[in-house]
Parts: structure tokens; sequence; C-alpha cells
């Protein structure tokens, strides 16, 4: 196990949003913006921002890593480019009060079908459903994670037929 990898989440995340040199095994080097560390197995996901607002993403596993240099500190623009790389596009789409009009309607929608909801408060806007189900913005059927593949697959049928409903 080599230094980075004995590093803790909280070491780790000093690192996110900043531009990066990384040199791994074999004097191989990366740049980038840093957009995560997998806290299992210490990978870093770096980000290249490319012409034609094409982006580069790398993965440097962390058993390669030998040593981490920042090179920049991130602003709060690139702060906001970087989270908004694996947003869906669909999210995008709308503004917050337009999300929180779907989050809410959603929500009601159901109670009122006697299905247990409720409100994550340490993820902004994540609904979770009988403990075992989640939606994200923009709370569409693609946006349903859960282990349970049964509930899952009836959770997101009911909510298409809502938006359904709705249009």
């Amino acid at each position: 196990m080599n230094d980075w990898q004995k590093k803790s989440p909280q070491d780790w995340e000093t690192y996110l949003n900043k531009m990066v040199k990384v040199a791994a095994v074999e004097k191989l080097e990366y740049e980038g913006w840093v957009v995560t560390v997998d806290p299992v197995s210490a990978s870093i996901i770096l980000a290249t921002f490319l012409e034609d607002d094409k982006i580069s993403i790398s993965v440097v596993l962390g058993h390669a890593v030998q040593e981490v240099e920042i090179l920049k500190e991130g602003d709060n623009e690139m702060r906001q480019r970087l989270s908004s790389i694996f947003t869906p596009e669909e999210s995008k789409a709308y503004s917050a009060e337009e999300l929180e009009k779907r989050k809410n309607s959603l929500k009601t929608w159901l109670e009122t079908n006697h299905i247990p909801v409720t409100e994550q408060s340490e993820s902004q806007g994540r609904l979770c459903v009988a403990g075992v189900l989640t939606i994200d913005p923009p709370y569409g059927p693609e946006e349903c994670s859960s282990s349970n593949e049964i509930i899952l697959s009836r959770l997101q049928g009911l909510i298409q037929g809502y938006q359904q409903k709705q249009q």
C-alpha cells in the first residue's frame, strides 16, 4: 500500500476542485482537475477541458499513484463546471424553483397514495421511499435507484404513469 492509499477521505477531500499533476508508476504523469477520489480504491478521477466544450475524463488507479502535486486552486466557476460534469442533462434544464415544485408535487402524490416518502436532509433534494429507494432530481423514473429490483421496477412504473397524467 502506497502513501496515497494510506490517506483518509478527509485528506483526499483537500484535493477536490484543484488542478493537479499526478505522478504514477512507470514514470507516467497526468494533469487535470480533481473531480473526486474513490474512498475504496483511492483512484483519482481527473477532468480536462478541451476545445468545443468537450471534456476528457481520466482515472488514475489508487495503487499506481506515487505523488500528487497541486498546481492551481479552483474558483467557484470551476467548482460549478466540475460538479455539473456528471449531472444528467435533464436536471440542468430545470431551475431550482422548478425542481422544488417537481419534488413537492411527487412527494405529495406518493403520500396521497400511501407510499412512505421522506426527504433526505444530508443530500440536497433526494427523496427516500420506504427506506429502500431513492429518487434524485429531476424526479423521473430514470433517477430512481434501489438494490431491490422489484420495488425499483414498480415505483418507476408508478412515477412514469404519474408523469404521463401530469402532461
